[in-house]
């Protein structure tokens, strides 16, 4: 086991679990339904754990409906108002995010660990660019990612004087380099005890956006840091899950779903892999995790580069070659590559 295990809900962190994907309600609590539509599109999704802003007792009576029928697990971000972070537990919600700090006083940190304690709840803490404090970055020689540490630091000696263990660190920047390293010294010192939750924060939208967390997580990941990620894009938050999951899946890390492989096309093509894919993606519904379609513009690329794919379909001059780990087990015109690829995976699909 490397570190803790937390459980918030059914879904566990840490230890010996799988890397979770997360994302955060993106709908105000005033506007209760939009937001449970909201939930439910991420639960089918995959998403694993959701952030929701509880920002005002007004909101408390949305907030216990949202947590209680809610089909993913919650987490309430809480910033200045213990007060909040109680009613939050009192909901029934196992986990809140909270900046200690900022609890207001020593004694209602106090009762709000004391709380945690008895509810089994799960407290992230952390910190990102904005919050370094001048006095931080002075002590740590003006040196960004380890004032990011320190921060992150300060917060976490807070819980662990008052006996608190069910911790999840974060330490996030927008600046990809600053983000690693304040991983990496946390992680040296913290990542046998306490999970981590990571990610790129603010990190833009489309394929910047995409690329920069990819970029900072893959990073984080390939060096064992990380039980929790989320990819924080100004985006539908069901495409920060669609990213995650891609993201764990090429590294191996986690499967969801079929994976498409396919050729970028070049002057040998003889399929429009381009035209070809929005018609094929559907097919993959129900195919066990993991399972591999290749869509290959030529026989060049087809099945011998991608012998690999567990199926897959590759241009000829006049047919489609439809191919099980490299070997050809049919050839049909090209108007039939919809329907080839349709009976080829069959077999393949999980009985509900």
């Amino acid at each position: 086991m490397r570190n803790r295990s937390l459980l918030v809900g059914s879904v566990s962190i840490g230890g010996n679990s799988p890397v979770r994907v997360e994302s955060m309600l993106k709908v105000p609590l005033c506007r209760l339904e939009e937001g449970m539509k909201q939930l439910d599109d991420l639960a089918r999704s995959g998403c694993e754990l959701v952030r929701v802003a509880f920002p005002s007792a007004s909101d408390q009576e949305n907030f216990s409906r949202l947590v209680k029928d809610s089909p993913v697990s919650v987490m309430a971000d809480i910033h200045f108002d213990p007060s909040l972070a109680e009613a939050a537990i009192a909901a029934g919600c196992r986990a809140i995010r909270i900046n200690p700090g900022n609890m207001g006083s020593p004694e209602k940190l106090d009762r709000l660990i004391a709380m945690s304690k008895d509810e089994g709840v799960v407290i992230r803490i952390g910190a990102n660019s904005g919050s370094v404090s001048p006095r931080q970055l002075k002590e740590a020689g003006g040196d960004r990612p380890a004032a990011l540490a320190l921060a992150v630091e300060e917060q976490l000696r807070a819980l662990e004087d008052r006996g608190f263990q069910d911790i999840l660190l974060s330490a996030k920047s927008t600046d990809v380099r600053e983000t690693v390293a304040a991983n990496k010294i946390l992680f040296d010192k913290y990542g046998k005890i306490y999970p981590f939750h990571i990610g790129i924060t603010e990190s833009g939208s489309g394929i910047a956006g995409v690329s920069k967390s990819s970029v900072g997580l893959g990073i984080l990941l390939s060096m064992g840091i990380g039980d929790t990620i989320r990819v924080s894009l100004s985006d539908n938050p069901e495409i920060e899950v669609a990213a995650g999951f891609e993201i764990l899946k090429s590294l191996g890390l986690r499967q969801r779903g079929a994976e498409i492989i396919s050729c970028p096309t070049c002057g040998r093509k003889k399929l429009d892999v381009v035209a070809v894919l929005p018609e094929i993606r559907p097919l993959l519904e129900g195919l066990p995790d993991g399972f591999k379609v290749a869509i290959m513009g030529c026989e060049v690329n087809g099945p011998q580069e991608a012998r690999h794919a567990d199926v897959g379909v590759a241009g000829s001059y006049s047919e489609a070659i439809f191919f099980k780990k490299g070997e050809v087990v049919d050839r049909r015109p090209l108007s039939e590559l919809v329907k080839g690829m349709s009976l080829l995976l069959e077999p393949y699909r999980l009985k509900s």
